[in-house]
């Protein structure tokens, strides 16, 4: 993997941050990191796809595999010794304080119940944060080997080519993604009448099981937007610059342009954002 360079020659990135913004040589550094680690975690996930998994559970229908560890653990390992000065918080426990004041949020395996059941819908999502905003993303999904990135002023790609939101307008000709809390069952913010909302006024509603493929669906047209109330910032932190980069808006449920520390987010090709805030809205003064 690249070294990172600075004014005084090769360094590691972290120190000294307080002293100066991100630049864009070093945001493609750590963008090619990053491609490089998540190729890397996709490739462990693959080992696993379609075989018989150890599986746990983390709650009554929370799972987790041998292989959300693995990645996590890889990624982890990996981060660690190329900025070893940097924060990670990872979904699975595998987190790091840091001094230099970048973080990197972890999700090692998005979509773990459709890996588990060998359903093709699940990726690996990088993101670097500074100073609570996505400044580099990379979502990879090893199945098809689609790799979604994204650098804060830079655009997103697919695969290395240039993505856009789509053009849709009205809310009644648009596809829409979702997805629910695991504790559905008895967590009263569970989407259903949300759901139930979109499903009347939207041509279709999906619900893939994976956010961060949601988000960069979006970012590429293939969605027109997607919306969850109950996320963690590792599940959203990549997809949702990609989502920005590619010409589209990323909200809270509320319309808070500051989503990434909250639960709710509300992603679209920009054109039917207030339609979907104003779904929403209604459905909250309802219940």
């Amino acid at each position: 993997m690249p070294r990172i360079r600075d004014s005084r020659g090769y360094t590691h990135l972290g120190a000294g941050l307080a002293g100066k913004l991100i630049t864009m040589q070093e945001t493609t550094d750590f963008l090619e990191c990053a491609i490089e680690i998540a190729r890397g975690a996709g490739a462990i996930l693959l080992e696993g796809y379609g075989t018989a998994k150890a599986i746990h559970h983390k709650g009554t229908i929370d799972l987790v595999t041998e292989f959300d560890r693995r990645s996590e653990a890889f990624i982890v390992q990996a981060l660690r010794r190329h900025f070893p000065d940097h924060a990670i918080r990872a979904e699975e426990g595998g987190s790091v304080s840091g001094a230099g004041g970048y973080e990197w949020l972890v999700d090692p395996l998005d979509g773990t119940t459709n890996f588990a059941h060998n359903f093709p819908c699940f990726a690996v999502s990088l993101a670097l944060t500074q100073a609570g905003r996505t400044m580099v993303a990379v979502v990879y999904e090893p199945v098809h080997a689609e790799l979604f990135a994204a650098t804060r002023g830079g655009g997103a790609t697919l695969n290395g080519n240039a993505i856009h939101v789509s053009q849709n307008t009205a809310l009644e000709q648009c596809m829409l993604a979702t997805g629910f809390p695991y504790d559905l069952r008895t967590n009263p913010n569970n989407n259903l009448a949300e759901f139930h909302a979109f499903l009347l006024c939207a041509q279709a509603v999906r619900r893939p099981g994976a956010a961060a493929l949601d988000l960069c669906y979006t970012a590429c047209g293939r969605l027109d937007g997607f919306w969850e109330l109950t996320l963690h910032p590792w599940d959203t932190a990549a997809g949702g610059l990609i989502v920005e980069e590619a010409g589209g808006r990323v909200t809270t449920a509320a319309g808070n342009e500051s989503w990434l520390s909250q639960p709710s987010i509300v992603a679209s090709n920009k054109h039917i954002h207030a339609k979907m805030l104003a779904v929403l809205a209604a459905t909250q003064t309802r219940t």
